[in-house]
C-alpha cells in the first residue's frame, strides 16, 4: 500500500509525532520538510530545548521519508542506529524547520540525513539515521 504525506500525518497524529505536534509541509523523492512549533513541553528542565525534542523531531521527518520511499517488495523499516550533532538551541515561541534526505536508497537499508534549522535559519543540528528495510518473511 503506498502512502501519501497527508494519509501519514492523520495515522502519525495519533502517535509520537502528534504528541510531539510535527507539521509535515512537503514531501517528494528522497525528501521531506517538516516544522515544529516550540512550546515549553519541548523543553528540558534547565529551561532550554530538549536533545530528545530535536532527535524525534528529525527522526520523524527522516521515517516518513523512508516510508514514503520504501523499495519494492519492503513493508516498513526499523531504525538501526542514529546519530546527532547538537550546534545551538532554540526558545518556545519559535519554529524549527527540518529536512530530511536521502542519501543512500538500497535494497536492504537506507540511509537518510537530515538538517534541523532554528528560527533564524541557522543550523541547530545534523542527524543521521540508518534503516532495515522489513520484508516478509
Amino acid at each position: 500500500m503506498e502512502l501519501t504525506l497527508a494519509q501519514l500525518q492523520e495515522m502519525g497524529s495519533v502517535g509520537f509525532p502528534g504528541l510531539l505536534g510535527i507539521d509535515f509541509r512537503e514531501a517528494g523523492d528522497g525528501y521531506v520538510r517538516a516544522r515544529l512549533e516550540l512550546e515549553e513541553k519541548h523543553m528540558a528542565p534547565n529551561g532550554y530545548l530538549h536533545a530528545g525534542t530535536v532527535v524525534g523531531f528529525a527522526d520523524s521527518a527522516c521515517g516518513y521519508g523512508c516510508i514514503l520511499n520504501l523499495p519494492d517488495g519492503a513493508t516498513g523499516f526499523t531504525t538501526v542506529e542514529l546519530k546527532t550533532n547538537f550546534l545551538r538551541t532554540a526558545q518556545p515561541g519559535t519554529t524549527i524547520d527540518a529536512e530530511a534526505r536521502l542519501v543512500h536508497g538500497g535494497r536492504t537499508t537506507q540511509l537518510w540525513d537530515a538538517t534541523v534549522s532554528g528560527p533564524d535559519g541557522r543550523t541547530m543540528a545534523l542527524f543521521r539515521a540508518t534503516q532495515l528495510m522489513l520484508r516478509p518473511s
